[in-house]
């Protein structure tokens, strides 16, 4: 997929685990799996918000575009 998460960066710089996040932003820690292995598909402007606002950083921050990745189908 072009469009790179780089989640598990933005944990790892603010020392949080996936499940602390989770119960954070009150998201099921599969679905934040999804987001964070780029499964997902699409995101909620409002859990996009909600991620934003517990990791203090923008949507650029957690959202990269990679042109040498195959766009996913």
């Amino acid at each position: 997929m072009a469009i790179v998460i780089q989640l598990d960066e933005l944990l790892h710089a603010r020392r949080m685990t996936l499940t602390e996040l989770a119960a954070r932003v009150d998201i099921t820690v599969a679905n934040l799996s999804i987001l964070k292995t780029g499964k997902a598909k699409a995101i909620r402007f409002s859990t996009l918000e909600a991620v934003c606002a517990v990791l203090q950083c923008q949507p650029g921050d957690l959202l990269a575009f990679d042109p040498t990745q195959p766009p996913q189908e």
